[in-house]
């Protein structure tokens, strides 16, 4: 009976709890994996002209591998690999930077409402691919340069900037977390009417792509846009969970930070910096998209915890399974024509995000 006793305050230690409970994490992370998996194959049967799973994988093995001939027409190979492929990893990248880069910024700031959108970035992100949209298609075109990493480019230097004018601007105030919001507010409002501008001495044609464009959508998806951003969002969030276990010290305070060795102020400039990379990035591509970054992470801190080492990964899949899903019923809900997924992400994570923001913030920030 002894013998019974100490095995089981052993399974209770300490130690044992810990280890399944992050056991556990992993294997919710890796569920949520395998959801994302079954939403990109529904993603790329689900359309306008749908296709069968079957030709799917058979239009992809013969991609991967060259010696396969499966059975399938040019009609599906054109759908698969030139429409919904493109459009899909766009959709999963856009969500996992969009997310992870909210994450990233409720934890650095210690605020349950920061994420690019609020804060403005995704507004001086746009207020840069707007200029470059603009005023830049001919210097571009002049040198022989694609006006895509124009937009990239300032897309990132503005970001990066409105991020810089918020802690400038905060600063004066001591950086509390509700100063950071007012200050991210208060600059997307300035940079909203920098675009507004933009658009009243634009071209018929330019103010047609412009206003398209930052209603926010995937229709323009295309190889290149995935490729750049791959890389991108890949070596930023590399980078950003290098500091999940000083985010961690973090939410218990600056003072409790700066005891264990975390030195708050390059991690608030370094995670500022590469978050504000992976919103300006995913902005010169898909426009404005709101919600996505602010609620994916509140939804996974409800299931796995406030951990940021599986927060991040988990936000950054609860937000690539999002806009897939919303990308998706935008071009099936009206067929053929698309609703900007902008307006579907606003019309659902607006009632869903006040739900959740009433109904459980005290447990989840409490």
């Amino acid at each position: 009976m002894k013998a019974v006793d100490v095995s089981q305050n052993a399974v209770h230690s300490p130690d044992d709890l810990y280890s399944q409970l992050t056991a556990t994490k992993k294997y919710l992370v890796i569920g949520l994996l395998l959801v994302l998996f079954l939403g990109i194959l529904a993603a790329i049967i689900i359309g306008s002209a749908s296709v069968g799973p079957k030709e799917v994988f058979q239009v992809i093995l013969s991609r991967i591998i060259p010696s396969y001939s499966g059975e399938y027409s040019a009609l599906a190979e054109t759908i698969i690999l030139d429409l919904r492929l493109p459009r899909v990893f766009l959709a999963v990248l856009a969500g996992f930077c969009l997310a992870g880069s909210g994450a990233v910024m409720q934890g650095v700031l210690r605020n349950p409402l920061a994420d690019p959108y609020i804060l403005g970035i995704s507004a001086g992100a746009s207020f840069g691919a707007a200029l470059a949209v603009v005023f830049g298609a001919n210097i571009l075109q002049g040198l022989g340069i694609s006006s895509i990493y124009m937009m990239i480019t300032n897309a990132f230097i503005f970001g990066l900037l409105t991020m810089l004018m918020i802690y400038g601007i905060a600063s004066l105030k001591g950086a509390a977390p509700e100063t950071l919001i007012l200050a991210g507010v208060a600059l997307g409002y300035l940079f909203s009417a920098g675009v507004s501008l933009l658009k009243y001495v634009s071209s018929h044609e330019q103010l047609r792509e412009l206003t398209v464009w930052l209603m926010g959508g995937l229709w323009g998806a295309k190889w290149e846009a995935v490729l750049i951003l791959l890389p991108i969002t890949v070596g930023c969030l590399i980078f950003l969970l290098r500091y999940a276990w000083d985010l961690n010290a973090l939410s218990a305070g600056e003072e409790v930070a700066a005891n264990l060795g975390v030195n708050v102020k390059i991690l608030r400039r370094n995670c500022a910096i590469f978050a504000s990379l992976l919103a300006s990035a995913t902005v010169a591509f898909t426009g404005i998209i709101g919600f996505i970054g602010l609620v994916s992470p509140h939804v996974c801190r409800f299931i796995i915890g406030n951990d940021n080492r599986f927060l991040i990964p988990c936000s950054c899949l609860m937000g690539a399974l999002l806009l897939l899903a919303a990308d998706t019923l935008s071009r099936t809900m009206v067929s053929p024509t698309e609703i900007p997924v902008g307006i579907i992400t606003s019309l659902i994570g607006v009632p869903f995000f006040l739900y959740l923001l009433f109904k459980q913030s005290r447990r989840w920030w409490g």
